[in-house]
């Protein structure tokens, strides 16, 4: 279930597009598109300055809504602009086993 879109905490350029419960879990979402897979996939685009940007969202997040760190997970969704469009979603995209 979405509980936020584009969370961004006062005071800070860190981001999450989504803020999702998946059970105990709070889930961060990075959702990158492109028009093409030409260069890549689009989740390819998120580097070491986003993930730690989430990470400060995501910790400001949780502490707000009482969630411990160990029940945070951070995923991507990628889409490509095709016919039809491709659609894929990383769990746990940036450090694995953070959360069930």
């Amino acid at each position: 279930m979405v509980v936020a879109r584009n969370y961004r905490p006062a005071g800070g350029e860190a981001e999450a597009d989504i803020v999702a419960r998946q059970g105990d879990t709070l889930v961060f979402v990075e959702v990158k598109s492109r028009a093409s897979g030409d260069h890549g996939t689009p989740d390819r685009a998120i580097g070491t300055d986003k993930k730690k940007n989430m990470m400060r969202a995501a910790r400001a997040y949780a502490t707000r809504a009482g969630i411990a760190w160990s029940h945070v997970r951070f995923d991507s969704i990628s889409i490509v602009f095709t016919n039809p469009p491709c659609i894929t979603h990383h769990k746990d995209a940036f450090f694995e086993n953070r959360a069930a």
